[in-house]
């Protein structure tokens, strides 16, 4: 007898079938893995927020990123811990600092691994600002021109991307034109197009000491109720020559992770940040939710969404997920 409908649960019947037909993959060459290194010497230090993340020292983190490429993870993104800071973020261009040694290390140690270096002031600086400030307010053209220090620093260093974080006006603008004047024509750009001024950063600022002093950044981060402002960003920062486009946060902003994608067509990266993790994980270590299946269905949903790669603090875990450990 002829149904009325459609029987869609004839493509559900099994998990291979289920297989066949499945739109959406998630595989260990999509993810980035990030990174927190220190001036200390043989540290290894949980971060208390971020269960299973770690600061480590330049003699520790070999070992961490031959575990990273062990498990077919093709990239990192470094953040550096200065032992000193000051008022212009002086080490986060110098050619000494701590994520320019990293990065020499790791690809000395690793040609292979894509290196990328987030490029910013706020980790560097003894106010936690992204850019220089003045009388209380971060100023943005004046910030341009250290941000820019920073990124031919790195590339310098042999970082394979740049990852500018900052959100000054103009930043892909500024960067891409040092690293063409400095020779770098080759390196891509991968911006923090559209970043959020989020209260899911939190456990962040604990891992790479970067709260800022005073105030907060929502003068130059976005905010969150704004959608179309997000594709005007984007496409700035398309203009300008940037090659990768993150949004930031992934979870809450999956509509403009797809809105950005349909537009744009550019590679996207969306950034799985620090208290989307530590929620995962304090819900499990209480039991409350089965860790696995819940970080792969919030990656899936970040693919589905439209992003091309996705830089997560389960990049690990994954990794062996998909591997069947």
């Amino acid at each position: 007898m002829n149904q009325p409908f459609t029987r869609h649960r004839r493509l559900r019947q099994s998990a291979a079938i289920r297989r066949m037909v499945r739109e959406t993959t998630l595989q260990a060459d999509d993810l980035i893995y990030p990174l927190f290194v220190t001036e200390e010497k043989n540290k290894k230090t949980e971060v208390p927020s971020m269960p299973g993340v770690y600061q480590f020292s330049l003699d520790r983190l070999n070992e961490e990123v031959g575990e990273v490429e062990k498990l077919g993870i093709p990239a990192i993104i470094l953040f550096g811990i200065p032992s000193e800071k000051d008022a212009c973020g002086s080490q986060a261009y110098a050619a000494e600092g701590i994520v320019q040694r990293a990065i020499r290390q790791v690809k000395h140690a690793f040609p292979n691994m894509v290196v990328i270096a987030d490029t910013c002031l706020c980790e560097f600086t003894d106010h936690g600002h992204c850019g220089l400030v003045k009388e209380g307010d971060v100023l943005n053209d004046e910030s341009l021109a250290l941000l820019t220090k920073t990124a031919v620093s790195q590339a310098e260093a042999g970082a394979d991307i740049i990852a500018p974080s900052n959100m000054m006006d103009g930043f892909v603008y500024a960067i891409r034109n040092g690293l063409d004047e400095a020779g770098f024509t080759d390196i891509p750009i991968m911006s923090y197009a559209v970043k959020y001024a989020s209260a899911f950063y939190g456990p962040f600022r604990d891992a790479a000491n970067s709260a800022p002093a005073f105030g907060d950044r929502k003068t130059y981060q976005m905010d969150a109720a704004n959608r179309e402002e997000a594709l005007r960003e984007a496409h700035s920062d398309v203009e300008q020559g940037a090659d990768f486009l993150i949004v930031k946060p992934a979870l809450s902003y999956l509509d403009i992770v797809r809105e950005v994608k349909n537009e744009t067509g550019m590679p996207l990266v969306a950034y799985n940040v620090s208290g989307e993790y530590a929620m995962v994980k304090a819900a499990a270590q209480n039991g409350w939710i089965d860790e696995k299946a819940m970080v792969m269905e919030t990656l899936i949903s970040m693919k589905r969404a439209g992003a091309d790669l996705i830089l997560t603090y389960h990049a690990k875990d994954v990794a062996n997920w998909l591997k069947g450990s």
